[in-house]
């Protein structure tokens, strides 16, 4: 499985494909993990809930995603675990997969990065 670093990652937004795989109030900011500083998302990151895409048909997938196979994709959770499932579903429906093993738990504690909610 392939990963990205947080300071590959910083320098890639809005180029590459970033998918939040942590519940839809996890990525809205609204219900995160107490220990993380800050609440929100990475810039520009789609949202789609690990245990949701875990249930999609490959067709469901590629219809949300939007994107071509061979398309780097991105994904990241709160601690990396969720976004590792998600790379190999990804990886096996074809694109890109990269798992950024840092996720927000990494992100949220600097300062410099900017964040949406």
């Amino acid at each position: 499985m392939s990963e990205i670093a947080i300071d590959e990652l910083r320098g890639r937004l809005g180029e590459v494909t970033i998918l939040d795989v942590r519940t839809p109030r996890e990525y809205d900011g609204s219900h995160g993990q107490p220990c993380d500083p800050r609440q929100g998302h990475i810039p520009g990151a789609r949202n789609l809930d690990i245990y949701r895409l875990m249930e999609m048909t490959t067709d469901e997938v590629r219809a949300h995603l939007a994107l071509e196979p061979g398309t780097e994709v991105i994904a990241y959770c709160h601690s990396g675990s969720r976004s590792a499932m998600a790379t190999q579903v990804l990886s096996a429906l074809g694109y890109e997969a990269r798992n950024y093993v840092g996720s927000w738990h990494e992100w949220s504690r600097h300062d410099d990065l900017p964040i949406e909610s």
